[in-house]
């Protein structure tokens, strides 16, 4: 079963190879998502400080009934955080509100503040400012790996010439019609584990008639075979949901798609309309941030 499977990050942690996403989860709604994913045999969560969940994450797995060394937890860091003190005091935040003595795996949410996400500017000084925080807390005990999120080839450069630690992870928007291949062989070059966000675009792909087709050929969802698609490519996805049923759902992937088959969603379009998830920055487009939280 693919919920039992794991990756292994550079410094020897393992990783299941399959997470819940919980993106635009109220804090009540993530506490009984997250119960249900443990429940059902997921064992990796993955939330952020800009969800506003940590608690109602925490809360989750404390209902799940299963130990705490046999879950993995991911939180990111607030992308607007770009200074040793805020990022130190925000990482004791995340564990306060998870109610955890450790997080697993840590991350810096985006190179630059959402509202100015790729205009330019790489925020180069804050971001080390902000991995140096997190490698303190690496070195502590209290997180048990470090990496980034949304940071492309200059972003990862900067870590990986001036930090101490090498980044585990990079967390990046990945799903067909938009795979970053030149990012991820990069990102893999260095020792890094890519992860995929939005594997099933936001649900944006769910009306494709020709992923339709194909998935039917494997007797699937589309949501199972975009799933599927990152896990062939090595990538770990993290599809979000809220309806018990998809968690099954999304979980049962023991098919394979062919190679002639991968090789055509590779090459598919990149004409996803993510509809109203492009107003979040992840996507392209901004918004104020007290209007919204950030995927990813």
């Amino acid at each position: 079963m693919t919920l039992e499977e794991r990756f292994t990050l550079a410094n020897a942690v393992e990783i299941p190879k399959l997470g819940l996403g919980t993106w635009r989860m109220t804090e009540a709604e993530t506490a009984r998502v997250v119960r249900q994913a443990i429940e059902t045999g997921y064992r990796h969560i993955d939330t952020a400080q800009a969800y506003g969940n940590e608690r109602g994450v925490g809360e989750g797995l404390r209902a799940g009934g299963v130990s705490r060394d046999r879950i993995f937890v991911t939180t990111k860091l607030v992308a607007e955080c770009k200074s040793f003190a805020e990022a130190r005091d925000r990482i004791d935040g995340s564990l306060r509100a998870l109610g955890m003595d450790h997080i697993d795996l840590m991350l810096i949410h985006s190179p630059q503040p959402w509202a100015e996400f790729r205009e330019g500017e790489h925020y180069f000084e804050g971001n080390l400012e902000a991995w140096r925080a997190l490698e303190d807390a690496y070195r502590a005990g209290k997180l048990r790996a470090i990496g980034v999120s949304n940071f492309e080839r200059a972003d990862l450069d900067n870590l990986l010439d001036n930090g101490s630690v090498a980044p585990m992870v990079n967390q990046v928007l990945a799903h067909v019609g938009n795979t970053p291949f030149d990012l991820i062989d990069y990102a893999r070059s260095k020792g890094m584990l890519v992860e995929a966000y939005s594997p099933v675009a936001h649900g944006a792909v769910l009306n494709s008639r020709s992923l339709g087709a194909l998935a039917a050929k494997y007797g699937v969802s589309i949501a199972r075979l975009c799933i599927r698609y990152c896990l062939q490519l090595g990538l770990l996805p993290l599809p979000k949901t809220t309806d018990p049923a998809h968690l099954r759902d999304n979980a049962a992937l023991d098919f394979v798609i062919s190679d002639a088959d991968m090789a055509t969603l590779k090459g598919a379009a990149n004409d996803t309309d993510y509809g109203e998830a492009s107003a979040f920055p992840v996507f392209g487009k901004k918004r104020r941030i007290a209007d919204a939280h950030q995927e990813g």
